[in-house]
């Protein structure tokens, strides 16, 4: 059995701030709030997706706060999506810095005339997090997309 270590209130406040930047992340994607999902993010941001998180060469890399938009637009295609978030698993915390990894399956559904569709992946996350005049912010977030399942609804 593993031991489990003990942390401090202030370091139980600090691992709550960073799980709930991660929230914010997921619940403005599902409001399609792009501006708001792009203030959390440093301004030099670094965005990795791997499509197939075995294959180590990325499938898509930004290297700004800008060049999210695009791919939170891409969120508009569907009718409504829902992004499940499972554990967070903070691996390194300071004051000001930060490293974990989240879980996170998002549903995404697609109306095409009466044809209803849905998208589940299983994503994770792996995040490199800073502390910039008091608010938390993606300074690196890696997507890495375990797999993909498609299904029709009635």
């Amino acid at each position: 059995m593993s031991k489990h270590a003990t942390i401090s209130p202030e370091e139980a406040a600090i691992a709550s701030l960073f799980e709930r930047l991660v929230e914010a992340y997921a619940h403005c994607a599902d409001r399609r709030d792009a501006k708001g999902q792009m203030a959390l993010f440093t301004a030099d941001t670094h965005f990795v997706v791997y499509m197939n998180a075995k294959d180590p060469t990325p499938t898509q890399e930004l290297h700004s706060r800008e060049a999210l938009a695009p791919v939170f637009a891409n969120l508009n295609q569907y009718a409504a999506t829902m992004h499940f978030l499972g554990q967070t698993t903070i691996l390194t915390l300071t004051r000001d810095r930060g490293t974990g990894e989240t879980y996170c399956m998002p549903h995404h559904l697609t109306i095409d005339g009466g044809k209803r569709r849905l998208m589940i992946a299983a994503l994770r996350y792996s995040d490199q997090v800073v502390k910039i005049d008091g608010a938390w912010l993606f300074a690196e977030r890696r997507l890495y997309v375990d797999w993909i399942e498609e299904r029709a609804l009635l």
